[in-house]
């Protein structure tokens, strides 16, 4: 990152450096990480492991970890290239190939934070597959009853 990563905080927003949860002020406030080795969330972005239940959401929960400094970032980028690469053969919509590529590019950064930002766009589109999939089971369930 050659001018560091900035992070825009809400009035009282509380968010994580180092291990430490700190909270901002009565304004909003913009906050420049110049460290590359700080490990910062804020808690509006971070996933309860029991909400990490979609492949999606497993590799944004792994990213977060890397994030907050509970996994090291070698073990975790194992698991996040491998889960990439199935994400990409599974998805065949050109836009969240794209997303797939650019998550990609963060990791070989080691960008964890830009990581999960990209992963969680890609929420939306994984509950619209899992939607599609379910129906399709449901339909299918019901055409074996018949």
């Amino acid at each position: 990152m050659s001018g560091g990563l900035v992070i825009r905080l809400r009035p009282h927003e509380k968010f994580l450096v180092n291990g430490v949860v700190l909270e901002n002020g009565e304004k909003r406030a913009k906050l420049r990480i110049k460290s590359n080795d700080a490990n910062l969330l804020r808690l509006r972005d971070a996933l309860h492991p029991n909400d990490a239940t979609t492949p999606v959401k497993r590799l944004y929960y792994v990213a977060q970890l890397i994030v907050t400094g509970d996994l090291e970032p070698d073990k975790g980028s194992t698991e996040l290239i491998s889960g990439l690469s199935a994400l990409y053969d599974a998805l065949p919509e050109k836009e969240c190939r794209d997303i797939v590529d650019q998550t990609q590019k963060h990791l070989n950064e080691k960008a964890f934070y830009q990581v999960m930002r990209t992963l969680k766009s890609l929420f939306p589109h994984e509950e619209k597959l899992l939607l599609i999939a379910h129906a399709n089971e449901l339909r299918q369930l019901g055409e074996s009853e018949a």
